[in-house]
């Protein structure tokens, strides 16, 4: 099977570590069961990364923390997927001062289910790549990029390519919120 724009979107379930204060959270209230089917309705923003305690991943999550009152503002909701376990994902924000009040949850796939069946796992080394993808609100994969272990993505594009989804018209390159579409 191939994952390709305009399929739906595999369903994940699985242990988050919810949003919030870092410091306040421990394992008797940092976590919580999700599920692709809880954003039904919603843009969602599923966002892949290779490992907790690198250091590439921290600026990528602390981005999307800062811009997630911008995506909320567009109907969106973020959440964050490796292939540690939510007890290493909540040792992570504890310990890394740019995660403590991440306000989305990060998704622990342990199994690395959710990462093959997305397409991102890189079996050679057990985690996943940065893989991206923009779902909407019925649950099928409108946008998907997959950038390499070293390469961060830019959030702005993501909201951008997002704004451009949500006109539902055809927008030229570059097309930015505001502009004519065609």
């Amino acid at each position: 099977m191939s994952l390709l724009v305009g399929s739906p979107a595999p369903e994940f379930k699985g242990t988050a570590v919810v949003g919030g204060n870092a410091e306040t959270l421990t394992p008797d209230n940092a976590f919580k069961e999700i599920s692709l089917s809880d954003y039904r309705g919603k843009w969602l923003v599923l966002f892949f990364y290779p490992l907790d305690f690198t250091f590439v991943c921290p600026t990528e999550i602390a981005s999307f923390g800062n811009a997630y009152e911008d995506f909320r503002d567009l109907d969106a909701e973020i959440v964050a997927c490796s292939t540690d376990s939510h007890f290493s994902h909540l040792a992570w924000r504890r310990h890394e001062e740019e995660l403590h009040s991440l306000p989305y949850p990060m998704l622990a796939d342990f199994t690395r289910e959710t990462a093959r069946s997305y397409e991102v796992l890189k079996e050679s080394t057990g985690y996943a790549l940065r893989g991206l993808f923009v779902i909407d609100p019925e649950g099928t994969v409108q946008y998907s990029v997959i950038h390499p272990e070293a390469v961060g993505r830019s959030v702005e594009e993501v909201r951008r390519v997002l704004q451009a989804l949500q006109t539902g018209e055809l927008c030229p390159c570059n097309w930015k919120k505001g502009e004519s579409t065609l």
